[in-house]
């Protein structure tokens, strides 16, 4: 049975998608890639099928990652074992729409560094170095994941 993850922002377009690049990568290079089926949504379908934002791409693209391939989704409510999301605006958007016994957290509780309620900022209206700041917090976000997801699918 595959342990299904989402990944959740507001728009899809920015720092779900950044999360999902980095989370798949480390998913993979844990052993988990086969275990776990992952995606991103937004909890608003304002950009629906659009491409990642560039900023995001070109700052995924200078780390090794590919964000070329995403594209905008809504959270469509489909059952789902874990639900991260960016900040707790979307938290709270997403206890009134995910299903009883889904585990809904703030993704970078996942984190060890990160202090209890951290979120990760959205980029969105400032400039590249949110963008970095966002990935960093991703990747310690990811390890800290992917540690959880190997002792729990083991």
């Amino acid at each position: 049975m595959t342990y299904r993850v989402s990944l959740v922002c507001m728009g899809n377009i920015c720092r779900s998608p950044m999360a999902e690049a980095v989370v798949r990568r480390t998913l993979d290079e844990h052993g988990l890639a086969g275990k776990v089926a992952l995606d991103s949504a937004g909890t608003g379908g304002w950009h629906v099928g659009s491409p990642m934002d560039e900023r995001a791409a070109e700052v995924l693209s200078q780390h090794g990652y590919d964000g070329s391939p995403h594209r905008a989704r809504q959270f469509d409510f489909d059952r789902y074992d874990l639900v991260l999301a960016m900040d707790r605006e979307n938290l709270r958007a997403l206890r009134r729409v995910v299903p009883a016994g889904t585990d809904l957290r703030l993704f970078r509780s996942f984190d060890p560094e990160a202090p209890e309620g951290a979120e990760v900022p959205d980029p969105y209206y400032g400039g590249r170095d949110g963008f970095e700041i966002v990935l960093g917090q991703v990747k310690a976000a990811a390890e800290g994941l992917a540690s959880y997801l190997a002792d729990r699918l083991d």
